[in-house]
């Protein structure tokens, strides 16, 4: 669990990034080099139910690879608490991974600090050029205007997952379209004795992405047009605080879900304890954790009326993970080869997969195992009712201040301390006044 001060590092770490010039590793001018052209090493997001899953998934598939080229890549599987801070410490001492996974989210912050190789028409020509890829997927590798930082690797959105016994026992025929038939639904749940939604209210990334998505539903955004942070818009205030009021007021999420941080919630789900999960793509997961995929059925996230779609009917921001390659590489040409290789057709079915996410190579989707239901409501969420996060450099420190601001107000509901309108602004004012920007 990440604690608020290394979230306050990150934020310190980040600015001073920013100015200054990656150094050290790699050529000369910071551009990459060949020097151990036998060896990469890989820092892979934590995609699965534990790193152990993730070393079980990745390493014959690196295996391959160092079969096919004489490669040898050395795989680090960081966990998401960890892997912002790793990557920005990296990029400010200039000593980091050959090539990493980083949440899309990220990628026009990490792209401002310099430290990723930057991928111009030639180097997406090296991987089979930028029309292979979904455009969703593509807008989330970096600023518009700018060469991509990353490529895509995972896509992902956010679904409604829900146990049909414990429904079927509280007499619930289908699952909630809108948070008013949640919150109703959730007392008939708790009347039977289980707990109703759960949430990782200690994990800055999730409060993030579902504030956001609470902001669009209520017409709101957290940055200007001009990129300029508006934390304390009274709509967006409006939307905080119905977030953390399902906790707070209508007492759905369990107060003890305002420490999770690492995956818990979904490991309640797969024990039968929760009768609902918001959670991106997460089959794999709950299949890795021993549940079936009988027992539970997958809808879109509810919206505040009517049905998911564009505008105030979003229901998921675009998730997905992107691989970059690490600007001062000693083996360039080698991390140019293996992110080719991650994103060839066979890879991206075997991996996404067995992630449950969807490939962002176009090709890719027409494998039968991308037309399940599940995968359905997923491609079906992405291509019609999500949208991308801000991509402004100042994203990271967005998600450090405002995923700690929501982060905090779960601590009081789960103490029992009142959340107010006023208490949410004061939160979102002080992650305001934290901003470069602000």
């Amino acid at each position: 669990m990440r604690s608020i001060r290394a979230a306050a590092t990150c934020a310190v770490t980040l600015s001073l990034v920013l100015a200054a010039t990656a150094c050290g590793g790699g050529s000369s001018t910071g551009g990459g080099s060949n020097d151990a052209p036998k060896t990469l090493t890989y820092w892979a997001s934590n995609q699965g139910a534990s790193v152990g899953v993730d070393k079980q998934v990745l390493q014959p598939e690196l295996d391959k690879f160092e079969k096919q080229t004489g490669i040898k890549v050395k795989l680090e599987v960081v966990p998401w608490s960890d892997l912002l801070n790793r990557i920005l410490t990296a990029a400010t001492s200039g000593q980091g991974p050959d090539v990493l996974n980083i949440g899309n989210t990220w990628s026009s912050s990490l792209q401002a600090t310099g430290a990723l190789l930057p991928w111009d028409a030639k180097n997406f020509d090296k991987i089979g050029g930028k029309g292979r890829f979904v455009a969703s997927a593509l807008a989330s590798t970096g600023a518009q205007g700018k060469d991509p930082a990353a490529v895509p690797l995972y896509s992902m959105a956010y679904a409604l997952y829900y146990n049909k016994k414990i429904f079927a026992d509280a007499g619930i025929s289908q699952p909630p379209a809108t948070w008013d038939e949640l919150v109703a639904d959730g007392k008939k749940i708790k009347a039977k004795g289980k707990s109703v939604l759960g949430a990782e209210g200690s994990n800055l990334s999730e409060n993030i992405h579902h504030v956001f998505v609470f902001a669009k539903q209520h017409g709101a955004d957290f940055f200007t047009s001009d990129g300029k942070p508006a934390f304390t818009d009274p709509k967006v205030v409006e939307a905080v605080k119905s977030y953390v009021d399902l906790m707070a007021g209508d007492q759905v999420i369990p107060t003890g879900d305002a420490e999770y941080a690492q995956n818990q919630s979904v490991s309640d789900f797969a024990k039968g304890r929760l009768a609902m999960l918001l959670w991106q793509s997460a089959s794999a997961n709950l299949t890795a954790q021993g549940m079936p995929e009988s027992d539970y059925g997958i809808a879109p996230v509810p919206v505040r009326s009517g049905k998911p779609g564009p505008g105030t009917q979003v229901d998921s921001m675009v998730a997905g993970i992107n691989i970059a390659v690490f600007r001062n590489t000693h083996n360039v040409d080698g991390a140019t080869r293996f992110v080719k290789f991650m994103t060839s057709d066979d890879e991206q079915k075997i991996l996404n997969k067995a992630y449950s996410s969807i490939p962002p190579v176009t090709s890719a989707q027409s494998d039968p195992a991308f037309n399940t239901p599940a995968n359905t409501v997923l491609k079906n969420t992405l291509a019609t009712s999500a949208a991308a996060l801000p991509q402004v450099p100042d994203e990271s420190q967005f998600e450090t201040t405002v995923g700690t601001a929501v982060k905090d107000l779960f601590a009081d509901a789960a103490a029992g301390r009142t959340v107010t309108t006023d208490s949410v602004r004061a939160a979102l004012q002080k992650a305001q006044q934290q901003m470069p920007a602000a």
